[in-house]
């Protein structure tokens, strides 16, 4: 067996998976053609997907950290290297099972801008906070914003089956969300990531110009991982998975693609693998159902229980 290299298992953060030596496929061809050609993003993927990855990585982009990019795809582009003041709010990080959480949540990430950026005692709504501190940002540092918000459903994921809080939350993120489209003068960049859409949300009834690429044949493969990138990327590691299962190197590959493969975000493109369960698998050396075990939302049950759904 060859020498195990470091997977990036539950890795969430570019700059610690690059200067910690973990294995990165690059995604930046993807992502530079994605702050290349638009402005306002939503991409919707599956629990442990690679969503958080995305958004760190595209973070620290637009902070201009160029070392950390060295021998990427980014760096044979036009991409112009400008440090700009990113706003990045993770939802993933509280148990909503009430309002005040979320409420308190989002107030303490605009406390966070207002230390940066200032404030303005006549900004007293979450909304018109949110503006304030997306205008003086551009304002403090001569540059447009980027906003990214990691996992913006999971309040809303929560109250499944409990509507007055679902409406609770409806109300409080309207008006926070929609200082994206009133301050779209001082916004250079969007990206907003979930697991579903919530199609009653004003984050989408009133951003009309918010571009879904879930399931946009362009953008396919910005999370996850392709067969070409699982064969260049991983080939010691599937070497040692074979030695270890007894299987040749193509019998591998097909119990690999058996079970990790399927996952197709637009009808033509070809299957992308589920990444947690491919590096798990790589770095056990064993077969296993990793993602069902750990990543089934708990959302899904409750549908599948409410409606009675026959499984077979």
């Amino acid at each position: 067996m060859t020498e195990q290299r470091k997977l990036p298992i539950g890795i969430q953060d570019f700059e610690k998976l690059r200067k910690e030596g973990y294995v990165y496929i690059d995604k930046t061809e993807q992502i530079y053609k994605l702050v290349s050609t638009g402005c306002y993003y939503f991409l919707s993927r599956p629990r442990r997907f690679g969503k958080s990855l995305l958004i760190s990585t595209l973070k620290a982009l637009f902070e201009a950290k160029r070392n950390l990019f060295e021998g990427f795809a980014v760096t044979k582009t036009e991409y112009d290297w400008i440090k700009r003041p990113v706003l990045h709010l993770d939802l993933n990080t509280e148990e909503y099972d009430t309002k005040e959480k979320l409420v308190n949540k989002l107030s303490l990430f605009l406390s966070q801008l207002e230390a940066v950026y200032g404030t303005d005692n006549n900004e007293k709504s979450l909304g018109t906070r949110f503006e304030g501190a997306i205008r003086r940002a551009r304002e403090k540092t001569g540059h447009r914003v980027v906003i990214l918000v990691d996992e913006y459903d999971k309040p809303m994921l929560q109250a499944i089956g409990k509507p007055e809080l679902q409406e609770a939350y409806r109300s409080t993120l309207k008006g926070f969300y929609g200082a994206l489209k009133s301050m779209d003068a001082h916004i250079k960049f969007a990206l907003l990531t979930g697991v579903t859409k919530f199609g009653k949300v004003s984050v989408f009834s009133d951003l009309n110009h918010l571009s879904d690429i879930s399931m946009d044949a362009r953008y396919y493969d910005i999370c996850g991982i392709t067969e070409q990138e699982l064969q260049r990327c991983f080939e010691p590691e599937i070497h040692n998975l074979a030695v270890s299962c007894g299987m040749s190197h193509e019998e591998c590959i097909a119990a690999l693609k058996k079970r990790y493969d399927g996952y197709h975000f637009e009808e033509t493109v070809p299957g992308i693998y589920n990444p947690y369960s491919v590096l798990l698998t790589l770095s056990k050396n064993k077969f296993g159902s990793y993602w069902f075990e750990t990543g089934t939302p708990s959302y899904l049950v409750y549908l599948l229980q409410k409606h009675d759904y026959n499984l077979e």
